[in-house]
């Protein structure tokens, strides 16, 4: 029996995880609401390891590389390019479905409630955005794990990293090292947590939502999901072929992950297996140390999408007609304040807020929406996550260094030009 149990795959208990999770929610709305800190600790425990597998990997993958610093601005250019690209499509999607599918109409917004929190608006001009990006303590932007902050930070060091000599670099690089490989083993051990945090998760959703409030909003639910079908066979799908990134093996490698984000709605929560999986792909690992944290605040997809749905949900829903102009403008500003939203759970509603706001629609559709996010959430959360496995590897095929039959190589090969740049280092400085 024990050896049975053994056998089972990680993604198997997964699994098992979440239907029993879903039974305990159904079944036991009120146990199932006490589950929450289960489900609480597991997302700590892989949210503790963000910032470190980001600075160690990162770090290495531009200061392990020598002083060749057009490399890397050659990849960012790339991704930018590849991210903006993404990003319009999700949003050209999003607001075709919901003027298609109008799932607003019929739906009554509640009367306004002072008393109510209503997140506050995130930034939505460019030059907030920008003040955004930039931290004001490296310490502070870990501690809140603002992933573009720490990235943006750990450029910076890694950029001035390459231009050390000598010991102290090779130190640090040593330290880097040690960190991005440590935190990588602690993934593989939180996630034999992963299937009791993941059903805590889910059971707690169920309890929440209540099947009547899925059915009411059932509508809006079923037409995101349907958006994000059609955005991965217009977009994801396309890009894939184009970079000759192997579907199969890709789905294979990146179907845990997607599990987790799906289940716990929570990016963060995927982020270290995701990074680690795209590794054993065939991606360098430099390259995934710089294009996936940086596709959490730049390649969100999925949630892309999804403000594009709810922006006209609640219009349709206030009764308020947008223009094309208008509809247009309002992609222009969801282009930007998309690119701020943090890789957490319920974060798209404080974008959602903002834009609300500055075209002065009801935030009171705030509050409608949140009855179903969470459903929504899984699935655009996913999206969001899928997504950014897949830039990793079209990025690393688009630079030449895509190896999916000899993944171990390629990772093989990176390290022995760490070591020799190192090694060049040290003669340069007589050490």
């Amino acid at each position: 029996m024990w050896n049975a149990l053994r056998r089972v795959s990680l993604t198997h208990w997964i699994f098992i995880g979440m239907f029993a999770g879903i039974l305990v929610g159904w079944l036991a709305p009120e146990f199932a609401a006490g589950l929450k800190p289960f489900s609480t600790i597991f997302l700590r425990m892989i949210k503790s390891i963000v910032v470190p597998i980001i600075f160690g990997t990162l770090v290495i993958g531009i200061a392990g590389h020598g002083d060749d610093l057009k490399r890397i601005g050659r990849l960012a250019g790339k991704s930018l390019l590849y991210f903006w690209t993404m990003t319009f499509i999700a949003l050209g999607v999003g607001l075709l479905a919901g003027n298609i599918a109008r799932p607003g109409d019929g739906v009554v917004l509640p009367p306004p409630d002072a008393a109510a929190a209503v997140p506050e608006p995130a930034p939505t001009t460019l030059g907030s955005f920008l003040e955004h990006v930039v931290p004001q303590s490296f310490f502070e932007a870990a501690t809140r794990n603002y992933v573009l902050q720490v990235v943006f930070w750990t450029v910076l060091f890694g950029i001035g990293l390459t231009q050390v000599k000598g010991k102290p670099k090779e130190v640090i690089l040593g330290f880097a090292e040690g960190i991005g490989e440590v935190t990588f083993k602690m993934v593989n051990i939180i996630m034999k947590y992963a299937p009791i945090g993941i059903g805590a998760a889910m059971a707690v959703t169920v309890s929440h939502s209540g099947i009547g409030v899925v059915l009411n909003l059932g509508k809006l639910v079923l037409t995101l999901y349907l958006a994000l079908v059609v955005f991965t066979l217009v977009a994801l799908i396309p890009a894939a072929l184009v970079a000759r990134i192997p579907i199969r093996r890709f789905i294979q490698k990146i179907k845990e992950p997607a599990i987790i984000a799906f289940t716990t709605t929570s990016s963060d929560a995927a982020l270290p297996l995701a990074m680690q999986r795209m590794v054993e792909f065939g991606v360098p690992r430099r390259i995934v140390a710089f294009v996936m944290p940086t596709g959490y605040s730049f390649n969100l997809d999925g949630s892309t999408l999804y403000l594009g749905v709810a922006s006209l949900f609640v219009a349709q829903a206030a009764g308020v007609e947008l223009s094309l102009s208008q509809q247009l403008l309002m992609m222009l500003t969801l282009l930007i304040t998309s690119k701020g939203i943090a890789a957490v759970p319920r974060a798209s509603l404080v974008v959602l807020a903002g834009t609300l706001s500055a075209f002065g629609l009801p935030l009171e559709g705030v509050a409608v929406i949140l009855g179903v996010d969470e459903l929504m959430d899984m699935a655009r959360t996913m999206v969001n996550l899928v997504g950014n496995g897949l830039a990793t590897a079209v990025m690393a095929r688009w630079e030449g260094e895509f190896d999916p039959d000899n993944p171990e190589l390629a990772v093989e090969a990176e390290m022995a030009e760490v070591h020799r740049q190192e090694s060049e280092a040290l003669a340069a400085s007589g050490h």
